[in-house]
């Protein structure tokens, strides 16, 4: 059946942004974009908007020109797709591909992680998840409840945490330190305009204070407690996926791969590299429809 599409496309969706792999039918790299983010909590109409710019600009990128849609198959891994009411619209507004298969992008990170096999991940982002695919084929997966109440050790929860340490600074709860010092900096040093900010944050807006907290975890013990915390959250889903340590793990995402050096020394020696990101797993996810 693959011999009837002129392409197949993966395609990676997050809170941060798309990424569009593109292949021949026997699943040879053609060309690769990055885009806009497509969470479907953003918007169906707006996930696919990024989606379709993004998968434009690959084409652009392979000097191809873009094909009618009915001859491509078109597989997704898109934060928000465990919805089954966004997931459904998604599929719903479809805009003329003759095979479209959508899962999370938690199990596209697992399928292009470990090359198809059975493996554990923990992708850690924006947002966070963890899943496994076990060797009878069965998949399970922990976290991704979104922000604000779930995600742990994600880059919004580091955000949301650094801020609410930077209240307690602000009104006197706990000493100025050099976290709290770069979020104010950051968000508005007066309590009025860090109000402001907090009043308009969103996902997006608190991950953008994680990289803060990397920074100033060498100097700020308060700091490098939250990146000790969101290891030991990643170690707490991959004890849960895999409590008998038989499958190959892999820490996924840049962040993910940015807390390695504080998650717990027998995860460290336990996690190995990823054979391949989302969008090779998603390109993994259309072609086994099509077997």
């Amino acid at each position: 059946m693959k011999t009837s599409f002129k392409y197949l496309i993966g395609v990676d969706g997050g809170g941060s942004g798309t990424r569009v792999i593109l292949a021949s039918p026997d699943q040879k790299i053609l060309a690769t974009a990055e885009g806009a983010p497509s969470a479907l909590g953003q918007g169906i109409e707006k996930a696919w908007r990024a989606i379709m710019d993004t998968i434009a600009l690959a084409f652009s990128n392979g000097n191809i020109s873009v094909p009618m849609l009915s001859e491509c198959a078109i597989g997704l891994g898109l934060s928000g797709a465990n919805n089954i009411i966004w997931k459904n619209e998604f599929y719903l507004r479809n805009p003329g591909f003759k095979k479209i298969v959508i899962d999370t992008d938690g199990f596209t990170t697992l399928l292009g992680a470990h090359d198809n096999d059975p493996g554990v991940i923990v992708a850690v982002g924006t947002g966070s998840v963890g899943m496994v695919l076990n060797k009878s084929g069965e998949r399970q997966n922990v976290s991704g409840w979104g922000f604000p109440a779930g995600d742990e050790a994600s880059g919004a929860w580091l955000g949301l945490r650094a801020a609410s340490l930077t209240q307690k600074t602000i009104d006197g709860r706990r000493n100025k330190s050099s976290l709290s010092t770069a979020v104010q900096n950051f968000c508005g040093r007066t309590p009025d305009l860090f109000l402001g900010w907090l009043g308009n944050a969103k996902q997006n807006a608190f991950a953008s204070l994680a990289p803060l907290v990397f920074q100033c975890a060498p100097t700020d013990p308060e700091a490098k407690k939250l990146l000790t915390k969101a290891g030991l959250e990643i170690a707490m889903m991959v004890e849960t996926l895999d409590p008998n340590k038989e499958l190959p793990l892999s820490i996924c995402g840049r962040l993910g791969e940015a807390l390695i050096p504080y998650l717990p020394e027998d995860l460290k020696k336990r996690n190995q590299q990823a054979k391949g990101d989302s969008t090779m797993g998603a390109l993994h996810l259309i072609a086994k429809n099509l077997e």
